[in-house]
């Protein structure tokens, strides 16, 4: 590609921003133009530059990395964020301030490709999002599921709920749990207006397969799906969802 994704690295240990400018060298799609050690500083630069890029460490000394998405995000154009973290429990965080990907230390150059690959894909329908919207109708009803010899298309239709995990999602079936690229939050948009319920940060339900709507013994709500299984209903959701179905 002709303009390179400009992107800045926020870590306040230096052998990880390091690490990480090193495996970015790699790929020619993007030139690493910044770096920072503290929210503060990394402020400072995406003041004065317009990064189409953030790697972003989510615990460092000060504001969080958390803190910091949230108050670039409140800017005109910010750019795409990949929190980058030794710590896989902050994931469902992540994902609920939009971020395009999480990584998890040590890096792995395999889930650094597919964070800018939907770095680049989230430009693509940004830039065409007429092309984008006419290729998700066409492929709505399925969701390819990738294998060790082949791609499985499974049905939407089929999905009972699907739950978050580190920047993937597991679908779950009759036929058992599928593993897909997409976040949870990447699921939910496409799949929002056809059925699926977002319960909790972690989960997505299709509330075409519940069963029931029970009281867990702390007084929250969980789904009885179909195949028994029980997701929780954060309470949040609890009134969205009551509301939804008129109770």
């Amino acid at each position: 590609m002709e303009t390179k994704l400009r992107a800045l690295i926020v870590d306040d240990e230096y052998p990880a921003r390091e690490e990480l400018r090193y495996l970015l060298r790699t790929f020619e799609e993007v030139e690493v133009v910044g770096e920072a050690a503290d929210a503060a500083e990394a402020l400072k630069l995406i003041e004065s530059i317009n990064y189409d890029v953030c790697f972003i460490d989510i615990k460092m000394p000060g504001r969080s990395g958390l803190d910091l998405v949230k108050e670039i995000s409140r800017g005109p154009n910010h750019p795409a964020v990949v929190f980058v973290t030794a710590y896989p429990d902050h994931a469902v965080d992540a994902f609920d301030l939009d971020a395009a990907d999480y990584l998890v230390k040590p890096f792995d150059e395999a889930r650094l490709t597919r964070a800018l690959e939907r770095i680049l894909e989230r430009g693509t329908q940004e830039s065409h999002p007429a092309v984008a919207g006419a290729s998700s109708e066409q492929d709505f009803d399925k969701i390819a599921v990738p294998g060790h010899d082949r791609t499985v298309l499974l049905d939407v239709k089929d999905v009972v709920y699907a739950v978050a995990a580190n920047g993937y999602s597991h679908l779950v079936t009759a036929s058992g749990r599928h593993l897909v690229s997409q976040s949870l939050l990447e699921l939910e948009r496409r799949l929002g207006e056809r059925g699926f319920f977002r319960a909790h940060r972690a989960y997505l339900i299709n509330l075409s397969k519940a069963k029931e709507i029970v009281p867990d013994f702390a007084g929250a709500l969980q789904v009885v799906m179909e195949n028994d299984d029980r997701v929780p209903v954060s309470r949040r959701q609890a009134r969205a969802l009551k509301s939804f179905l008129g109770l």
